[in-house]
């Protein structure tokens, strides 16, 4: 870089022994040379971009050509400084001015570019970081970063020691972290839900400790979930990574299966009970088709014989209310086909009698 400036004051010279003539015509070659490279860009790779299908680029392109016409500006004003020659103060406060100027310019740049992409990601809806909602906790970490890198640069433009600051929020950093030990654990736990997406907004979880219901919001800090009553839980995510979730909607598809256990008397006709039961099943609108339903014979039980229902619904959410309808369903057609439903009972012998003289 030493080499390049030297090489443009030499080229100035060939102007004159005026410095101040000098430093003009390098800022003016400077801000003609950002000129025609905004022009190349606007205008060349501008129609370029524009026979695409996406507006993406376009948009990349509009946010880079001012950028890179202030940058030659900045440089070209750099340089005329220097050529000037001035006392080491004021030099100093300038350039570092112009330097503060445009980290400033591509920090913004960079900034935009990021709500850009993340945009263009979110209208991708096969997109599986917006499934997994990643996508805003990525946005949130790139402008902390870029905001971080900025500090970093504006630091080393006015020759401060970096050093003393980074050792200063490590102390820092490590003295908050004992005093919120329990919000960095919800905030790391949510950073492994939202990466590892056990569950999404919308699935039907239930929790190790019994509560369940459906997804409604995924933070860092807590999981929001609203139960069969309509009312909202808020349980912090250090406790939802440590435990046991069952997501009754993940796998490969939504649907759920329900069991409807019931015992016929000894002597009915089992292949009657297991049509009866089967037509059940496929009169409820509710009930898939495929996989159909089917009927399975568990065991000889002490007063009955015991079958099983098995049909699979679309969602879980649904399953109380089915089991009640199907189970209401079963009684009424066993009574309209005299299909007897037995309960427990027992025969008393009494081997004596009390002496009653």
């Amino acid at each position: 870089m030493n080499e390049k400036i030297r090489q443009v004051q030499e080229l100035a010279e060939l102007i004159g022994p005026n410095i101040y003539l000098q430093a003009l015509v390098i800022a003016v070659v400077f801000i003609a040379i950002g000129k025609a490279a905004d022009w190349i860009i606007s205008r060349t790779i501008g129609k370029l971009v524009s026979r695409s299908k996406n507006d993406v680029d376009d948009r990349i392109v509009g946010l880079l050509h001012r950028p890179i016409f202030l940058s030659f500006v900045l440089l070209g004003l750099s340089l005329a400084t220097q050529r000037l020659q001035l006392p080491s103060p004021p030099e100093f406060i300038t350039l570092g001015a112009l330097k503060t100027i445009a980290i400033v310019i591509w920090y913004n740049m960079l900034r935009h570019l990021t709500d850009i992409l993340v945009d263009t990601a979110q209208r991708n809806r096969d997109s599986r970081l917006v499934q997994n909602g990643m996508l805003p906790l990525i946005q949130n970490v790139i402008k902390v970063v870029l905001f971080a890198m900025a500090i970093y640069f504006v630091f080393l433009a006015w020759n401060i020691n970096v050093t003393a600051w980074v050792a200063s929020a490590g102390i820092v950093g490590l003295a908050l972290s004992f005093a919120a030990r329990d919000t960095l654990s919800n905030l790391f736990a949510g950073v492994s839900i939202v990466m590892d997406a056990p569950y999404k907004n919308g699935d039907y979880i239930i929790l190790e400790s019994g509560e369940r219901g459906i997804v409604t919001h995924i933070g860092l800090r807590s999981t929001r979930i609203l139960t069969r009553d309509d009312v909202e839980i808020t349980v912090p995510n250090g406790i939802m990574g440590n435990s046991m979730i069952t997501n009754e909607a993940g796998g490969p598809s939504e649907r759920h299966r329900i069991r409807i256990a019931v015992g016929v008397a000894y002597g009915s006709d089992m292949d009657h009970v297991i049509a009866t039961l089967e037509k059940v099943a496929t009169d409820h609108s509710e009930v898939c088709r495929n996989p159909a339903p089917r009927v399975r014979f568990r065991q000889f039980g002490e007063s009955s014989l015991d079958f099983e229902l098995l049909c699979w619904i679309e969602r879980p959410v649904d399953r109380g209310r089915l089991r009640h309808e199907l189970g209401c369903s079963v009684y009424k057609a066993f009574n309209d086909n005299d299909i007897a439903i037995p309960f427990p009972q027992r025969d008393l012998h009494v081997r004596t009698m009390p002496d009653t003289t």
